[in-house]
């Protein structure tokens, strides 16, 4: 009878890292539910941009702009008062405060891909990253970055750990040291994001903070889009906890293991097959205070796997059921 394999650090960490790339993979209802705000955040992001450059041409005929452009180049600086932009501040008057006098409403609009997610402007925030790593965050897993670092490290104290996969991020998502779209030195996926969503405004200042004239529609739908891109952040923040969850237990199970065949059997619970042979192929201890099936099971109570009972799923199965017949 051979002898049993004792665990160590680097066994530990194999075993950790591929059983949380199958929880971050793995069809759960919080995974599901930010995959679904992306998507419904695109069909927003796209919707309302048509609205909101139909507000802008409204205020800025493309005639006063073509004209405008005629007599930059006529008469140089002076009258270099166009440019494209991305973010702006809309306005109605069709509210009412406590006397019955019409009141404005007025609020800041950045569709970039770093814009603000209430209403502020105000640039380098947290949740504006946060949304930015979301939005991309396979391209950012791909490229060796950790897209869930600011809701990992969410409630804790800045710290150097932090600044430097945030800063990882930005980097290889090419974000501008600017804001304002008129000086933007975005490049990459940030440009490219970016390049769709500018519109000819008239004005000398950022943002043009002269606000333009919209109606009250108008203006909520512009809310509703961002309230959408909130919650891709919302929904990422609940998925990336719920597997941070999973990954403390895990990490306490694992390093309580005194035997490698401990963190197999764990794995196997799991649903997961990891060949030993393979862990062992590159080369402690301490009490078992975790029984491998035992938190299997909790591990698994804290996720919510996508039902197969659903509507929708039984309706999947029946046309998958009548290709193959």
């Amino acid at each position: 009878m051979s002898a049993k394999i004792r665990m160590n650090t680097e066994f530990r960490n194999k075993l950790f890292n591929k059983i949380k790339d199958v929880f971050e993979n793995e069809s759960t209802e919080e995974r599901e539910a930010f995959l679904k705000s992306r998507e419904d955040f695109n069909a927003e992001q796209n919707f309302t941009f048509s609205i909101a450059k139909e507000v802008v041409e409204r205020s800025y005929p493309k005639e006063d702009v073509a004209t405008l452009r005629v007599f930059k180049k006529k008469y140089g600086d002076p009258c270099d008062v166009v440019a494209k932009d991305k973010c702006f501040y809309f306005a109605h008057n069709e509210d009412v405060d406590d006397e019955g006098e019409s009141k404005e409403t007025k609020s800041h609009f950045d569709f970039g891909l770093y814009g603000n997610l209430d209403g502020q402007e105000s640039y380098g925030r947290e949740d504006s990253d946060q949304f930015a790593h979301a939005y991309f965050r396979e391209e950012l897993k791909a490229k060796g970055c950790n897209p869930d670092i600011l809701p990992q490290q969410s409630g804790k104290d800045s710290n150097p750990y932090k600044t430097k996969h945030v800063d990882m991020c930005n980097k290889e998502l090419g974000k501008e040291s600017s804001g304002y779209s008129q000086n933007s030195n975005a490049i990459g996926m940030t440009k490219d994001f970016n390049a769709p969503f500018y519109a000819d405004v008239i004005g000398t200042s950022y943002c043009r903070s002269r606000a333009i004239a919209c109606t009250k529609d108008e203006y909520q739908q512009l809310e509703k889009w961002r309230i959408a891109k909130a919650d891709v952040v919302s929904k990422h923040s609940t998925w990336v906890s719920s597997i941070s969850k999973q990954a403390d237990q895990l990490k306490i199970g694992l390093k309580a293991y005194r035997y490698l065949s401990e963190g197999i059997e764990l794995a196997t619970e799991l649903g997961i097959n990891v060949d030993e042979a393979e862990l062992v192929k590159t080369n402690s201890t301490g009490l078992t205070i975790y029984n491998p099936t035992n938190l299997a099971n909790m591990i698994k109570g804290m996720k919510n796997k996508q039902s197969t009972n659903t509507r929708e799923a039984k309706i999947l199965a029946r046309k998958q059921y009548e290709s193959v017949n």
